[in-house]
């Protein structure tokens, strides 16, 4: 414990005036009614106006702080406030007398127990009427919970519940770095990555004491919470979607490349060759982004990638790179030539424009994706250079 206390209850606060009293009696009263917990209170304000902190500071008495976090922003009132905390074991929740601060044990509990963050489940616990908006219920948090689950391999239910609990020091070691509502997405994500002990309890959502509006805004936070989780799984941003762009592609010129394919009574022909060309370009530059994050990775510890996949590219070096690269240009250099040969054929007049496309376009889908792949491996080879120089 860090001076004795094994608990901080961090409050982030901008402008609460009309439900900061509340909680923190609230969770005064926990402490209270669960003597074997020692612990204190921390409000995080971010620049309140409204009296939230003279409201905060007549308790000074009864172990309630405040910390000014001078950078605005959810993540950066809960960074600051984990800082300040003298808790070896921290419970956030928003003072909107929306959460429960009262039955505060069975996070206790599962600190205690080794678990690094015991998140709040409202799913499970109870959410009473009008106490979260329709599109969050049955829209927002379940998508962003599955899409949680699914990039991140967790078993968590309510992906943004505001009530959790966690080891400030292991969390403190993750160095977690956004400032705004999707503080909440990286504090799951990057425990899910570090292969970090998560685990869910029951808790109740209360109809928000405010009659302001909500500092929550639906659409923005949302896409900040969906374009977080985006951004650190490059294999579901850029690989999955990437191998089937050139699957599709690559199998579809193959196809049309040997003559028109009729279904029923529609007919695909060269148009939509070139199109598949392009699909397969776009696959191939969307798998070479895979590699430059996974690189980037693990040049910065931007996050930890340690599968099969940073294996595997790992050992394919730059030269291994520019030689495939030199081979798929190669390919697509010889049907340029044949393309050309055929062409001689009716010295150099003009052809059958279906006939000829049949070849010419897979010629320069060739090429340009041999040109991606071998500037693409230098690329890689740069992103490298500073952990090759590190080792």
């Amino acid at each position: 414990m860090i001076n004795g206390k094994e608990l901080t209850i961090l409050m982030p606060c901008l402008n609460e005036s009309e439900t900061l009293e509340a909680s923190i009696l609230e969770a005064l009263s926990f402490f209270e009614a669960n003597p074997t917990v020692s612990g204190e209170i921390v409000v995080a304000d971010n620049g309140s106006t409204d009296g939230s902190i003279e409201i905060a500071e007549k308790y000074i008495d009864r172990n309630v702080r405040v910390a000014h976090i001078k950078n605005r922003g959810y993540g950066s009132a809960l960074i600051g406030g984990t800082k300040e905390a003298l808790g070896k074991y921290v419970i956030m929740g928003d003072p909107d007398n929306s959460y429960d601060f009262f039955h505060l044990m069975p996070f206790i509990e599962r600190l205690r127990n080794g678990d690094d963050l015991v998140m709040g489940n409202r799913f499970k616990g109870g959410i009473e009427p009008g106490a979260m908006p329709f599109l969050h219920h049955y829209l927002g948090t379940p998508v962003l919970s599955f899409i949680g689950r699914l990039f991140y391999h967790n078993k968590i239910g309510d992906f943004n519940c505001g009530l959790r609990g966690y080891n400030r020091e292991r969390i403190m070691d993750l160095h977690l770095r956004t400032t705004g509502m999707e503080y909440a997405s990286e504090m799951i994500v990057q425990s899910s990555l570090h292969h970090y002990q998560v685990s869910e309890v029951p808790t109740i959502l209360r109809k928000d004491g405010r009659t302001a509006e909500p500092h929550l805004s639906t659409w923005t936070d949302g896409w900040r919470h969906l374009r977080f989780m985006l951004m650190y799984s490059p294999k579901w941003l850029f690989l999955y979607p990437g191998i089937v762009m050139f699957l599709c592609g690559l199998l579809g010129m193959i196809v049309l490349s040997q003559g028109t394919l009729h279904i029923n009574s529609v007919n695909f022909d060269i148009n939509t060759l070139l199109f598949l060309g392009g699909l397969t370009i776009a696959g191939i530059q969307a798998i070479l982004f895979a590699i430059f994050t996974y690189i980037y990775a693990n040049t910065t510890s931007y996050f930890p990638v340690v599968d099969k996949l940073s294996e595997v590219i790992e050992r394919v070096t730059v030269e291994k790179g520019i030689l495939i690269g030199l081979i798929v240009f190669v390919l697509g250099f010889l049907l340029a030539v044949i393309s050309l040969a055929v062409w001689s054929q009716s010295d150099f007049k003009n052809l059958n424009p279906v006939k000829i496309m049949r070849i010419t376009i897979p010629a320069m889908i060739l090429m340009v994706a041999g040109v991606q792949v071998l500037f693409g491996s230098f690329f890689a080879g740069i992103l490298k250079i500073r952990k090759d120089n590190d080792e």
